[in-house]
This record gives structure tokens, C-alpha cells and sequence, in this order.
């Protein structure tokens, strides 16, 4: 009887460890890189990588979305079999030591835009990471940081947002 309770409590931690072992930086990369050939297949796959709760932020002030909202955004592309390729150059991932949260960042090269780069935070569920927020932007060079949010700031003024919380497309 005792050695039956000591088996059990060891492969409880043998399982434990495997769970930590499968959520770890390779693996967030991974789910990471299937969530960009998703996108560039224009799979619906793409929107199941996401947390039921997640979020995705888009380069324009306005884009909050909900998977549901972002999924209604982008499925008739993903229909039209038009997706978006974005591939990472350089990323970084770390995992919190409870292997229940992971942040990253990325450097990614797309055709449409150059330069883009991706920020968020996967979450571990059922023994998986999802993405919970991913943010999309365009970094710009500080020498051109000036010019282009005067720029920006000319077309918030001849374009005024209401007055009010941000907005969830």
C-alpha cells in the first residue's frame, strides 16, 4: 500500500514536471509561429490560438478587438483566402516560474509593412499556451519619431475622436 502511494505521488510529480516542461519558452515560440502560419494561410485555425479572454491590438489608436470582434473583422479575408504574412526575425520570450504566464516580444518582417514588431502575453490553459494580448506596431527610428507623430498628431486634429473611454471594435 505505502509503495502504491509513493508511485502515485511520484508520477504526480513526473506529471507536474512534464506540464512545466511543455510550457516553457520553446513551446510559447512555437505557438507563437503557429499563430503567424495561421494568419498566412488565412486558416480560422489562428483565432483558436487565442485565450477566450484575449485580445488583439492593432497599429491604429482604435483597435481593440476581442477575438470575437477581430474574428468577425478578419474572417471574410480568411474566406477571400487573404491573410497577412508577418515572419519573426528576432523574438524574446520569458515564463514566469509558475509556467502559468509568458510575455514576448518580437521583430517581425512583413512584405506590406518592413518593419513591424509584436508584444503580448501568452497564457498557459488545459496544458497549452494561448495569447491572451497581442499587440501589433510599426516601430519608428527615433530620427524619425518626430516627423512622423507630428504627423500623427495633424491627423488626430482634422480627424477628433469622441470624448470618452477607448473604444472595442
Amino acid at each position: 500500500m505505502k509503495l502504491s502511494a509513493i508511485a502515485a505521488a511520484g508520477a504526480l510529480l513526473f506529471a507536474g514536471a512534464a506540464d512545466a516542461q511543455a510550457l516553457d519558452g520553446a513551446a510559447a515560440s512555437q505557438v507563437l509561429d503557429s499563430f503567424h502560419a495561421a494568419a498566412a494561410r488565412a486558416d480560422t485555425a489562428y483565432f483558436d490560438l487565442f485565450a477566450p479572454e484575449g485580445v488583439f491590438i492593432g497599429t491604429d489608436v482604435s483597435e481593440r478587438w476581442s477575438v470575437a470582434q477581430f474574428r468577425a473583422y478578419a474572417e471574410p479575408a480568411f474566406k477571400a483566402g487573404k491573410g497577412w504574412i508577418y515572419r519573426a526575425r528576432d523574438r524574446h520570450v520569458a515564463v514566469a516560474p509558475c509556467a502559468c504566464v509568458a510575455w514576448f516580444d518580437e521583430v517581425l518582417d512583413s512584405r506590406s509593412y518592413g518593419t513591424a514588431r509584436g508584444t503580448g502575453v501568452l497564457v498557459a490553459q488545459d496544458g497549452v499556451w494561448k495569447v491572451s494580448q497581442y499587440a501589433l506596431t510599426f516601430p519608428i527610428p527615433n530620427d524619425l519619431a518626430h516627423e512622423f507623430t507630428d504627423r500623427i498628431k495633424a491627423y488626430e486634429a482634422a480627424h477628433p475622436t469622441p470624448a470618452g473611454p477607448p473604444t472595442s471594435r
